[in-house]
């Protein structure tokens, strides 16, 4: 369904800093970056589509992050939830709502959000069982 998404940021190392573990972990691999435009982008191995991405905004102006904007990641189980979510603030990140089960999504949602150093929300999920 989707192509790809991007999130803005102002200070790309610190986003590749932040990023590189969390997607290395949900098993995402970096389809390429480049440092001189800056951005960069993941994707799933041997998949190529959707792809994140993250880097300077086209137009030039500071990144800033949308009221209401969320993206999420799916992870294969809810252990990978723990850890990206542990990897996400040990790297800067902040916490917008703990792992846990959320069942007013649905009895298997286990999620966990946080944002990343530039104020982006992030949700990472699993939808299977335990």
């Amino acid at each position: 369904m989707l192509s790809h998404v991007f999130v803005g940021v102002n200070d790309f190392d610190r986003a590749m800093a932040f990023y590189t573990p969390v997607m290395a972990r949900l098993g995402l691999v970096l389809r390429f970056t480049e440092a001189q435009r800056p951005w960069a982008g993941w994707q799933q191995p041997g998949v190529a589509r959707p792809l994140f991405l993250v880097g300077r905004p086209f137009d030039g102006r500071l990144a800033t992050p949308g009221n209401g904007a969320m993206n999420a990641l799916l992870a294969a189980d809810r252990a990978t939830v723990d850890a990206v979510h542990a990897l996400a603030l040990g790297h800067g990140g902040t916490c917008e709502g703990p792992p846990g089960l959320r069942p007013e999504y649905h009895a298997h949602y286990y999620g966990a959000y946080f944002r990343d150093p530039e104020g982006n929300k992030l949700c990472v999920c699993c939808h299977e069982p335990a």
